[in-house]
C-alpha cells in the first residue's frame, strides 16, 4: 500500500466511477484500475462493489477511506513542514542573551521574520557574557548576543552594536558635559562592571593614573542602580546608559574603550534556520 494508491482510492470513491475519477487524476482508466486491484490483493478485501449507480465502497472500504484521509493529509503536512525546515522556516532558535544585551532582545529583525515565518519560535536563555558563551560550547544554545571583550576561539561573531562606555552619575556639573575623557575621572569614586576592569585599568595607567573603585559588580545595571543612590559614578556602555539611566550620564570620549554587542556561534555546520537568524545581521 503506498500513497499513490490511496489517493486512487479516494477519487475513486468520492466520484463514484472510475471515468470520472481516471479524468480527474489525468491518467487513463486501465492504470488506475489496475493500482485499485493491487490495493485489494495487499489488503486482501474487496473495497468497492458496483451497482446500478456506479461504484459504491465496501464496509471494509467505508473503514479505509477515514484511514486514507489522514494518510494522505499526514503526508501533506509532513512534506510541507520537512521543506519549510530545510529552507529556514521552521523550528525553534535556542538564543543566549547577555543582560547588557536586552536593548537588542528581541530585535525589529526578529519581528520582520515572525511576521513572514509564523512557525518560526524562540527559546531564550539568560546568562552573562561568559555563561552564554559557556551554553554555546556545550550546545545548549544555537546563537548568543554577548558583549566585548571576550576569548573568540572557535567562536565565530557579527557586530550588532558599536557603543562608547559612558558615566552614569547624579552630579548635575558633570551632566552639563556633551563630553568627558579620562582625566576628568582622576579623583572620582568610581563602580565598575568587574569584566571591564583589565581594560580600564590599563588607558588609566597609560594615564598615569590610579583609578579609585568605590564599587566592582558583575551586571552593568547593578552598577547604575548604585551610583543613582549615590555611591559613587558608573562606567557603563552606552546602551544600557539609554535604557536604565536616561538623561543621567555623559559619555566619554575615549577609543580604547568602545565596546561591540555581538552575536556569536560556533564554527561548526550550521541548521538553516540559524543561518536565516545570522543573515539578518547583515
Amino acid at each position: 500500500m503506498n500513497l499513490k494508491q490511496l489517493q486512487y482510492f479516494l477519487a475513486v470513491a468520492e466520484e463514484k466511477q472510475i471515468t470520472a475519477a481516471a479524468k480527474r487524476l489525468f491518467i487513463a482508466q486501465p492504470p488506475l484500475s489496475y493500482q485499485l486491484k493491487q490495493l485489494e490483493k495487499e489488503l486482501g478485501v474487496k473495497l468497492f462493489r458496483r451497482t446500478a449507480y456506479g461504484i459504491e465502497l465496501t464496509d471494509a472500504g467505508i473503514e479505509l477511506q477515514s484511514y486514507a484521509e489522514e494518510i494522505l493529509n499526514l503526508a501533506e503536512t509532513a512534506q510541507n513542514k520537512v521543506q519549510k525546515t530545510a529552507k529556514g522556516e521552521l523550528g525553534t532558535i535556542k538564543i543566549g542573551s547577555a543582560s547588557s544585551s536586552v536593548g537588542e532582545l528581541p530585535s525589529d529583525k526578529f519581528f520582520q521574520l515572525k511576521k513572514f515565518y509564523p512557525e518560526i519560535s524562540f527559546d531564550i536563555y539568560e546568562e552573562n557574557s561568559f555563561g552564554v558563551i559557556k551554553n554555546l560550547q556545550n550546545g545548549t544554545i544555537d546563537l548568543g548576543i554577548v558583549r566585548t571583550p571576550f576569548n573568540h576561539h572557535g567562536i565565530e561573531s557579527k557586530n550588532i552594536t558599536d557603543e562608547k562606555m559612558t558615566l552614569v552619575t547624579k552630579d548635575q556639573k558633570i551632566l552639563k558635559n556633551k563630553k568627558i575623557d579620562l582625566k576628568f575621572l582622576k579623583d572620582r569614586p568610581l563602580i565598575i562592571y568587574r569584566r571591564f576592569e583589565n581594560i580600564f585599568n590599563q588607558s588609566f595607567s597609560h594615564l598615569g593614573i590610579k583609578p579609585f573603585y568605590a564599587v566592582k559588580c558583575d551586571d552593568s545595571r547593578t552598577a547604575i542602580l548604585w551610583a543613582q543612590k549615590g555611591m559613587g559614578d558608573a562606567l557603563v556602555p552606552e546602551s544600557i546608559a539609554n535604557l536604565y539611566a536616561k538623561d543621567q550620564f555623559v559619555v566619554i570620549n575615549h577609543k580604547g574603550w568602545e565596546t561591540h554587542l555581538q552575536l556569536i556561534w560556533k564554527k561548526q555546520k550550521l541548521s538553516p534556520l540559524t543561518k536565516r537568524i545570522i543573515n539578518l545581521f547583515d
